[in-house]
């Protein structure tokens, strides 16, 4: 939908804010979501200005070791799709919207593979990563 790259000088909740109003205006029909617990400072600031309920996905308590937490998995899932891209890999960009511009075009290239896959290989996966 849409990609919003910010400064680590930003907290998670503002940077929440800063996602959801660029999220709005073109998906109007968004009424729920889910975030982790680093945004859960966001989440009535969110539900006040946008009328979004988001749910934050936590550990269970007591947890220890790794644990594959609901609906976490979806980011962490996309961001080691991104990491195919080589420019992706690191952070190369001065500017915060050249690495949002590379993160939409991985994800186009990603969903245009998906749609025509090559017979040869797998549909996730970037051409010089099969």
């Amino acid at each position: 939908m849409r990609v919003v790259v910010l400064s680590a000088r930003v907290q998670d909740w503002d940077g929440l804010l800063d996602l959801c109003g660029a999220v709005q205006p073109v998906s109007a029909r968004i009424a729920a979501g889910w975030v982790d617990a680093g945004f859960a400072a966001g989440v009535a600031a969110v539900r006040e200005r946008f009328g979004w309920e988001l749910a934050v996905v936590a550990k269970p308590p007591g947890q220890r070791g790794f644990v594959v937490q609901p609906r976490r998995w979806v980011v962490e899932r996309t961001f080691a799709w991104l990491t195919d891209c080589r420019r992706l890999t690191k952070d190369y960009e001065v500017y915060a919207e050249t690495s949002e511009a590379f993160t939409y075009l991985a994800m186009i290239h990603l969903m245009l593979r998906r749609l025509a896959p090559a017979t040869d290989q797998r549909p996730w996966k970037t051409a010089h990563a099969a």
